[in-house]
């Protein structure tokens, strides 16, 4: 890494459990960005901190979730989530499922950005097992959910793409479709076989938050899922609809600033104004309410 002035600690646990540590000096206004790596029976974790007496970022920090462990055991996530919010003016931080510190890491974000990903396991929802959900993992659930419940009571900037839509609406007790063509069939194409993207038609509420956001209220945006909102969570409201009547937007309106969207706009946004509108405006809104950075 370059233009470093804060601390990189790297830690090694064996498999007896004794810890050595060693230190360097590095620049990463973060609070917590966690790797981990499965080494036979050692774990490595390698962990960015600021200190407290350290220079702030003048940038709004945005903590961005990641996908679950992979087959390596490595954390991922698609690019096109860092280079929308850099592109917004933001220092992206990523947050790995499992963590255990959420009060204070939100306590050093501007903002949260609930990625996509897999589906949630359905006894979140109360909803029924299905053969084509996939991609399940608890460690992900448990932590985002966490996550969703302290934006939501402390009202932290939020912008929740596809299923981060779903964890919102979870999280204040809504329902998901466990697999959209069983309901309204395939008019719509919510996304390609197997599981690739597609674009199709959303109708934004004119009088909405995200219409003002997007200066439009006819889209065609990046699709790519197979579960959608059935029954909407505690406070929220429907502010796009597809033409088969998904729910593809929502708001939570006492909340300063929660926008929901069932669609992928990191997809685009690198190309379309409309998608990266939503990043920019995110961003901004998490500088001006969080209210942290001042220089």
């Amino acid at each position: 890494m370059d233009d470093v002035d804060s601390r990189f600690v790297q830690s090694r646990r064996t498999a007896t459990g004794s810890w050595d540590e060693f230190q360097c000096s590095v620049r990463f206004d973060v609070f917590s960005l966690v790797h981990y790596r499965s080494t036979g029976p050692s774990i490595e974790s390698f962990s960015f901190m600021s200190r407290s007496n350290s220079m702030s970022s003048s940038l709004p920090v945005i903590g961005v979730t990641t996908y679950a462990r992979d087959e390596a055991n490595r954390f991922t996530l698609p690019s096109e989530y860092v280079d929308s919010v850099r592109r917004a003016g933001g220092l992206p931080v990523l947050i790995p499922p499992g963590e255990k510190e959420i009060d204070g890491l939100l306590a050093s974000l501007d903002g949260i950005l609930l990625a996509g990903g897999g589906d949630i396991a359905p006894e979140y929802y109360g909803g029924r097992h299905h053969e084509t959900i996939y991609s399940l993992d608890p460690e992900r659930d448990r932590t985002e959910l966490e996550i969703a419940k302290r934006v939501i009571d402390s009202g932290m900037p939020t912008l929740a793409v596809c299923r981060g839509c779903q964890i919102v609406n979870i999280a204040l007790g809504g329902t998901l479709h466990e697999h959209l063509p069983d309901v309204v069939g395939e008019k719509v194409l919510h996304r390609l076989p197997p599981r690739e993207p597609t674009p199709h038609a959303v109708t934004v509420d004119a009088e909405s938050e995200l219409a003002g956001i997007l200066g439009a209220v006819e889209i065609s945006p990046a699709s790519w899922h197979h579960q959608a909102i059935r029954d909407v969570g505690r406070g929220l409201k429907v502010v796009a609809q597809a033409e088969d009547g998904i729910v593809e937007a929502m708001e939570l309106p006492e909340h300063p600033w929660m926008i929901c969207v069932q669609w992928h706009p990191e997809l685009t946004a690198a190309d379309d104004v409309t998608q990266q509108l939503l990043f920019d405006v995110f961003v901004k809104k998490s500088t001006e309410l969080t209210g942290r950075r001042t220089n």
